[in-house]
């Protein structure tokens, strides 16, 4: 009689785990799960988490306690990118995205090991957030690719040495040029960005009011017309003399058609004509000029 109940009760456990009724494990601090351990109880919760229904109590504890335990993949993860540059924290921050999306997606069905489901996930949006928000301005690809190893050859030069190292130093280390390298660290420059709304401290602010807006100057139009005017007087040069007295009477003297084609012996038509081509010239001249200077 003992024997029958005692087998029926556990007849009654089976049927109860393999119906999913049996209760999770309660981990207490689910961070601070051994990785291996964390790879046998995430089998658990993930069963459990596909026969629960969302939104119930029980669901979110599963849920949460697979996110906690599986951390570590995130900051093995986000460790790769450290010599970016970058705050590691943040880099964490962005893999916890890809994890949870890892979590949301992840079937026991298929019979793989979450570890190896979820890290492509996890790198990808950290992938991404460094395409999507990084370098504030347009860098070629060699010198963002050769900020990265400058980053990395002065970490290890500096835990070397005990100190920062110098330019020849890290050219030697890195088998470059010191050109090469001041203008990897220029270009670094360009990876982030500030406000221009960002309050400023220290000298030349009060009490954090300042911005660094306040000290940026702005755009002279007075001298872009210089510029201007240094461009157009060699193309003016180049005009026939007839050329130069319209242009003269018309911008300088400021006569209207008219009164030009009676000085010239001609008709307003005439002199309305000889204008359109004399600024057409000029302005391919100066044209010319500025896509010449973007070219070098």
């Amino acid at each position: 009689m003992d024997t029958t109940v005692s087998r029926s009760k556990v007849t009654q456990e089976s049927a109860r785990t393999r119906t999913g009724e049996a209760p999770l494990p309660n981990v207490e601090n689910p961070r601070a799960v051994a990785p291996r351990d964390a790879r046998e109880l995430s089998r658990q919760f993930f069963q459990r988490l596909s026969e629960l229904d969302e939104g119930t109590r029980e669901y979110q504890y599963a849920r949460n306690t697979l996110i906690e335990m599986n951390m570590s993949l995130v900051r093995f993860a986000a460790g790769r990118f450290r010599h970016r540059g970058d705050d590691l924290e943040d880099i964490a921050q962005v893999g916890m995205i890809g994890l949870i999306k890892a979590i949301d997606r992840f079937e026991v069905s298929r019979e793989v090991e979450f570890t190896s489901f979820a890290l492509p996930y996890i790198v990808g949006e950290i992938k991404r957030f460094f395409r999507d928000t990084t370098w504030a301005v347009h860098v070629p690809r060699r010198l963002q690719e050769l900020r990265v190893e400058l980053a990395k050859a002065r970490e290890e030069l500096a835990s070397r040495i005990d100190r920062e190292p110098t330019v020849a130093e890290l050219a030697t280390l890195m088998n470059l040029s010191e050109n090469e390298v001041i203008e990897a660290r220029i270009a670094a420059n360009g990876y982030n960005s500030s406000s221009l709304d960002a309050a400023l401290t220290g000298e030349g602010s009060q009490d954090g009011e300042a911005v660094l807006a306040d000290f940026i100057g702005v755009e002279d139009d007075g001298m872009r017309l210089v510029e201007e005017l240094q461009t157009l007087a060699p193309l003016v040069s180049e005009l026939s003399e007839r050329d130069r007295q319209i242009i003269h009477l018309r911008f300088v003297e400021e006569a209207t058609q008219a009164e030009i084609g009676e000085r010239l012996g001609c008709s307003q038509m005439h002199v309305s004509r000889l204008i359109k081509r004399i600024i057409e010239r000029l302005r391919s001249g100066m044209l010319s000029d500025l896509n010449r200077v973007e070219r070098a």
